[in-house]
């Protein structure tokens, strides 16, 4: 049965479901039980980290497998490493993307190369969470969208989703895989809402999805650019222009078939993104598109992404930095106009 959930609730829930599933799922990170002066076990005092994500869940698993850590990222992500190699499977949590900085040795040297230089002995199934993004004025350390660094890592999956259904979903599907996954949360989706099954229920991993349905302009949109994509959507169908919106969902593996069907019926192709334009994943899914379908194209693919300098914080720097749905729609209709 299917109710309106927040997309913060839809991923505790996904915690709770495979931590009740799988005793070898743990949490770990910084105050994600509540702090080390918390003695005791009230959800009521558990912060649930820095978007209270795991908020009671220390109440319910108890601090063996929801385990506040030092502020040291490199520590408990190597901790988790080793944690996954003797068989559990832990997700940890970094407090903001950013700081994956600090653990970038145990992601690209450690994480992501352990079953491929181990020659298939070793494996690392392990989640990392890591909330990203623009829009609280949380100033250059805490805002960037780091995804496509993450996706560039061979070995490390890399998923991005929109909706509290997908987070849902897709967060099962990464606890329960056998590889690692960085899976990114925009630090403002956790408030909003959706549809989301009270059951268990998987989405795989590499499967994008079609969003709305177009003829006229591929719209390929990355995290929270999905929610700006659909809006301009609507407005465009007032203009008689139908645009098709493609979520990813995941950028490693990525689901290239789904997006090339799509520029092959509208032949034209716009990517959203917050994150930087150079070496990015939309410069990624442009330089696919060229090569595999550019006798489909009728005009060059178009990208709208931030400005290649760090995220302001100013809110008005802010506003005008992350792509928004006016920008989006105006491109469209110069692009077209073209």
């Amino acid at each position: 049965m299917s109710r309106i959930v927040t997309f913060r609730q839809a991923l505790n829930e996904a915690l709770v479901n495979e931590m009740e599933r799988d005793s070898k799922v743990i949490l770990l990170g910084e105050d994600i039980a509540g702090g080390a002066g918390i003695e005791h076990l009230d959800g009521d005092e558990c912060e649930g980290g820095s978007m209270g994500a795991t908020k009671g869940l220390v109440k319910k698993f108890g601090r063996n497998r929801v385990i506040d850590t030092p502020i040291s990222e490199s520590g408990y992500t190597g901790a988790a490493l080793g944690a996954a190699m003797c068989g559990l499977r832990p997700v940890s949590e970094l407090q903001f993307a950013n700081f994956f900085g600090c653990a970038m040795d145990q992601i690209y040297n450690n994480i992501a190369k352990m079953r491929y230089m181990s020659g298939g002995q070793a494996n690392a199934p392990l989640v990392i969470r890591m909330p990203n993004g623009g829009g609280w004025s949380a100033a250059g350390q805490h805002s960037d969208a780091i995804y496509s660094m993450m996706a560039h890592i061979p070995g490390i999956k890399t998923i991005v989703p929109s909706t509290p259904y997908d987070c849902k979903g897709l967060m099962i599907s990464a606890i329960r895989d056998d590889d690692p996954v960085c899976f990114f949360e925009h630090i403002t989706l956790y408030d909003t809402k959706g549809e989301v099954p009270e059951e268990e229920y998987t989405i795989p991993i590499g499967k994008a999805d079609v969003k709305r349905e177009g003829k006229d302009v591929t719209v390929v949109a990355i995290q929270k650019m999905v929610l700006h994509a659909l809006e301009v959507a609507d407005k465009c169908a007032k203009d008689g222009v139908e645009l098709e919106v493609i979520d990813p969902r995941t950028l490693s593996p990525l689901d290239t078939d789904t997006i090339i069907n799509s520029v092959k019926k509208t032949r034209r192709l716009i990517i959203v993104d917050e994150d930087h334009d150079r070496c990015s994943i939309s410069s990624d899914i442009s330089a696919i598109v060229s090569e595999q379908a550019f006798d489909y194209l009728e005009s060059p693919v178009k990208r709208i992404t931030a400005p290649h300098t760090h995220v302001p914080f100013s809110p008005v720097l802010e506003n005008a930095y992350v792509p928004n749905p006016d920008l989006i729609y105006k491109t469209i209709t110069n692009f077209l106009s073209e």
